[in-house]
C-alpha cells in the first residue's frame, strides 16, 4: 500500500489553512504509525520544492486520501480523473450536497460533517504543534519630518523579510487607536493587554518600543531615520541595548544587518533580555519639570 495524502493545500489554486494542515499531517502520522507508507502533496506556491501533483505519479500510488475541507469543486473532481486508479477515501470533510460529483467520486466518504450525520470531531485537533515565540510587529509609518532621512520603506521591506525566516507567530500590531475600525484597538489599556501576552516585539515606532518596555516585553527596536532619530533616543533613556540603527548615507546596498538582528533577536527571546525588560513605569522627570515651569510644585 502506497498512499498519497491530500487536501485543499495540494491544489495550486487552493487554499492552505491552519486546520487542512494539521489534518493532512494528523493523517500522514496515523497512516506512518501503521507501518503505511505515505506522501503528502503540497501546491508548489505554499510548500516550493515539496511534492506536487504534477510530480506525484498515478501510477506510484494504490491509495489517495483527501483530509479536511469542503467536498466540491472541479479540482476535486480533476483529482478523480487523475488517480481514478487509486482508491480514493476522504476524511473529515464536509459533506454540503451528497450527490456533487466531488463526492461521489470517492469509494468512502468519513464525514466530518454532512447532511442527517451527527457531527464528528476535526482532524486538526490531533497533531501536537510545538509553542514558537509570539512577535508583536509594530510598525512606523513615513514619518514625512525627516525628510531625507526618511528611511522606513526600505527598513520596513528588509525587516519583513527578515522576520518571515524567523520561526515565530507574527502579530500586527498598530498603535493607532480608533473606535470606528474594530481592528484597531479603542484604548491603550487594550493594545496593552495584548502587548503582556507577548515574547517579544519588533519595532520602529517609538512608542513600540516605551509600550513595550513598560510591560516587561523585550522589543527588538530598528530606527528608520538615517543616522538614528527618536527610537535609538528613547532606547537610550531607557538604557536599552537591543536596538539598530541605519546609515545616514543612501547607498544602494542593504541597510540592515540581518546577522545584527539574529543576534539581538536571540537576545530578546534569552533570559538575559526577557531580564533586561523593566516592567516599570518611567521615572517622570519630564513630568516634575513641567510642574516645576507651571510653578504647581
Amino acid at each position: 500500500m502506497r498512499v498519497l495524502v491530500t487536501g485543499w493545500p495540494s491544489f495550486l489554486h487552493g487554499e492552505a489553512t491552519a486546520g487542512d494542515v494539521l489534518a493532512m499531517e494528523a493523517v500522514r502520522a496515523a497512516l506512518a504509525g501503521a507501518g503505511v507508507e505515505c506522501h503528502l502533496a503540497w501546491s508548489p506556491v505554499f510548500r516550493p520544492g515539496g511534492l506536487d501533483l504534477d510530480r506525484a505519479d498515478p501510477a506510484f500510488y494504490t491509495h489517495v486520501v483527501f483530509a479536511c475541507g469542503p467536498l466540491h469543486g472541479p479540482q476535486i473532481e480533476e483529482l478523480h480523473r487523475r488517480y481514478a486508479r487509486c482508491t480514493r477515501v476522504a476524511v473529515g470533510v464536509s459533506v454540503i450536497d451528497p450527490g456533487d460529483p466531488a463526492v461521489t467520486g470517492f469509494d468512502a466518504v468519513l464525514a466530518r460533517d454532512a447532511p442527517v450525520e451527527a457531527p464528528r470531531r476535526d482532524l486538526a485537533a490531533l497533531p501536537a504543534a510545538p509553542s514558537v515565540p509570539v512577535a508583536g510587529v509594530v510598525l512606523a509609518p513615513g514619518q514625512a519630518e525627516y525628510g531625507d532621512r526618511r528611511r522606513h520603506d526600505r527598513v520596513e521591506g528588509e525587516l519583513v523579510e527578515w522576520l518571515a525566516g524567523r520561526e515565530c507567530a507574527r502579530l500586527p500590531l498598530d498603535t493607532r487607536l480608533d473606535p470606528r475600525d474594530w481592528r484597531l484597538f479603542t484604548t491603550a489599556a487594550e493594545l496593552e493587554s495584548v502587548l503582556r501576552r507577548l515574547d517579544v516585539v519588533v519595532t520602529t515606532r517609538l512608542h513600540g518600543l516605551v509600550l513595550a518596555l513598560k510591560n516587561g516585553i523585550p522589543a527588538l527596536a530598528v530606527d528608520p531615520v538615517g543616522g538614528g532619530a527618536k527610537v535609538a533616543a528613547q532606547a537610550r533613556a531607557w538604557s536599552w541595548p537591543a536596538v539598530v540603527t541605519v546609515p545616514t548615507a543612501r547607498t544602494g546596498e542593504r541597510i540592515l544587518d540581518a546577522a545584527e538582528l539574529d543576534h539581538w533577536w536571540a537576545w530578546c527571546l534569552s533570559p538575559e533580555g526577557a531580564g533586561r525588560a523593566p516592567a516599570h513605569p518611567a521615572d517622570g522627570a519630564l513630568l516634575g519639570e513641567l510642574m516645576d515651569v507651571l510653578g504647581v510644585r
